[in-house]
């Protein structure tokens, strides 16, 4: 800015003044904005974003932590995020935690290095304190996809629990009766409300409960394994809810290694929808979650905070619905 004050022949406030979008404010000509405007062009200067963060107290970076980048679920929410908040003059920095709260506190750690000035999280369990402490310094934290339960934390979820309970009680009344759910051996508050929406739906109608819970810690390979031998241990079953989408994408090669055939030996429905879901024949019923509007309540959320200009208080969320997708995969029985 020096540099550039004495080949203008102008002041370092003024040049100051200039860049940081003041000129209007601070009544300085059109015709002074242009000249810096094309001496800057002239000479590539470019702004020190550490020095322009001191002064401002701002880096204009948000933090997203996802489960896993790779997921299709997480992935679509991570391009959207950072579509909107580029828009609003803020870049992402986005990383997976593995559901591994030791690694979602190292990394966190290198995001408050790195000063970013907001975060949005899909958090495991075991960080509250963490998250708790990111809001009291003042940095604003919105979590999605479940929630924390003694936090301070904004948050925006889905209907996990209806959701499930509505998918279910559609392979109910379309002749469905012996219903298993396969899910994640976790205590998360979306897979435990999925469990419960299974639960509840199957209660209502006197039928059995079979349940298998695994690991999330598996690779695809284990996964299909747990799921081959659950079936085979269960030949009465005749339908079949997973409780994520990649377990669903794990459940169908576990059936077709089964030379099962669906729906007419086995109904499918999974929870999350996936681009492999409508490219298998038949095609899978799917639960699908409304991703544009988790992101834009998301960053709205966020941004209201970071720029003060949200006055509630109070933590803020929201609750969205899912769309039940009926798709082949859990087509009507014939009488």
């Amino acid at each position: 800015i020096v540099d550039l004050a004495k080949q203008l022949n102008i002041s370092p406030t003024t040049i100051s003044f200039i860049l940081n979008g003041k000129a209007q404010e601070k009544r300085i000509s059109s015709e002074l904005v242009e000249r810096v405007q094309k001496q800057i062009e002239k000479v590539g200067y470019k702004p020190n974003s550490l020095a322009q963060s001191l002064r401002t107290g701002k880096t204009m970076i948000i933090g997203l932590m996802v489960e896993n980048i790779a997921n299709p679920f997480f992935a679509s929410i991570a391009r959207l995020i950072e579509e909107k908040a580029y828009k609003n003059g803020y870049k992402i920095i986005y990383c997976s935690t593995d559901n591994d709260s030791i690694k979602t506190k190292d990394l966190l750690r290198m995001f408050q290095d790195r000063h970013v000035d907001g975060y949005i999280i899909s958090p495991p369990e075991g960080i509250e304190k963490e998250v708790n402490n990111l809001i009291d310094n003042g940095s604003p934290v919105v979590l999605f996809d479940r929630y924390l339960h003694d936090t301070k934390a904004d948050y925006i979820v889905v209907d996990n629990e209806g959701s499930t309970y509505g998918a279910v009680n559609h392979l109910i009344q379309s002749g469905y009766k012996n219903i298993a759910f396969i899910t994640l051996d976790s205590l998360q508050t979306q897979m435990q409300d999925r469990l419960k929406g299974y639960e509840k739906a199957l209660n209502e109608h006197n039928l059995p409960h079979q349940v298998k819970e695994i690991s999330y810690y598996q690779d695809d390979e284990n996964i299909i394994r747990h799921i081959v031998s659950f079936l085979e241990r269960k030949p009465g079953l005749d339908a079949v809810v997973f409780g994520t989408n990649y377990l669903g994408v794990s459940g169908l090669k576990a059936i077709k290694r089964l030379s099962k055939r669906v729906p007419e030996d086995l109904a499918v429905i999974s929870f999350d929808d996936h681009a492999l879901f409508e490219l298998h024949s038949p095609d899978i019923t799917a639960i699908s979650q409304p991703i544009e509007e988790i992101s834009e309540m998301l960053i709205t959320i966020l941004l209201g905070r970071l720029n003060k200009t949200s006055k509630i208080k109070k933590i803020q969320s929201g609750v969205l619905m899912p769309e039940l997708i009926i798709r082949g995969s859990s087509k009507k029985i014939k009488d």
